[in-house]
């Protein structure tokens, strides 16, 4: 259980530097500012269609206070003529067409109303989205020049990874140097010590007692010769 714990948690630092290194403040901050934008247009979506729907509203109401003055003129009309019936029929739906106006503008209110709650909400929204995008900016850029600055300590101090691979290859050529010399300082010790002489002197020594023998009886030849000489003499 140990070594599979060891294993998950080596496993586990590995995942979170790669969802690091993925994930990117800058690209952070400027996906949620633009999500508030997003919601910031459908709020001033919303009031537009509020301001749309009770301008129709009101729209209908002046057209039907319109027919009021229509109504009562006709009524007076009819009574002119003689005829009440008349006038109490216009007068009837006079009646009605006011009702009707009054249901209107009671939703033109609520219409209004709620315009002026939304403007809240966009004014109040608006000021956050705002205030976001300074500070967004404003850690964008010590982001970056925090960026800058690890990357130039990195180089310098040689704990990027660049730097890293540099000192390993660095590191192991020092090693080979190292053996190199090491091999070196043996091979003159042991001539300094006489090892390497002693395994090449028995052929040395050979060759050297062949050529003694050989001068040995050059000599014996030319003795040989002098003594012939002076026996003829």
């Amino acid at each position: 259980m140990g070594l599979l714990a060891r294993i998950s948690t080596v496993f586990k630092s590995k995942i979170n530097k790669i969802v690091d290194r993925m994930e990117n403040p800058q690209e952070t901050l400027d996906y949620s500012y633009e999500k508030q934008l997003e919601l910031l247009q459908n709020v001033r979506r919303n009031i537009t269609n509020v301001v749309t729907a009770k301008k129709r509203l009101e729209l209908q109401t002046v057209k039907l206070k319109n027919d009021l003055n229509k109504l009562d003129e006709q009524a007076k009309e009819a009574l002119r003529q003689g005829r009440e019936d008349l006038a109490r029929m216009a007068l009837e739906r006079k009646v009605a067409i006011e009702q009707q106006i009054q249901g209107l503008e009671q939703q033109v209110n609520s219409l209004q109303q709620e315009q002026e709650k939304l403007t809240q909400v966009e004014n109040r929204l608006r000021a956050k989205v705002e205030a976001f995008r300074t500070k967004k900016e404003v850690i964008k850029a010590q982001y970056s020049a925090s960026e800058a600055q690890v990357k130039i300590g990195e180089a310098l101090t040689g704990l990027s990874e660049e730097m890293a691979d540099v000192g390993l290859a660095i590191e192991r050529a020092e090693h080979k140097t190292e053996e190199m010399q090491a091999r070196a300082a043996a091979i003159d010790e042991m001539i300094a010590s006489g090892i390497l002489d002693d395994t090449f002197g028995e052929k040395d020594s050979v060759e050297a007692e062949l050529k003694k023998m050989q001068a040995a009886g050059r000599v014996d030849d030319e003795l040989a010769r002098l003594k012939k000489e002076v026996g003829e003499q």
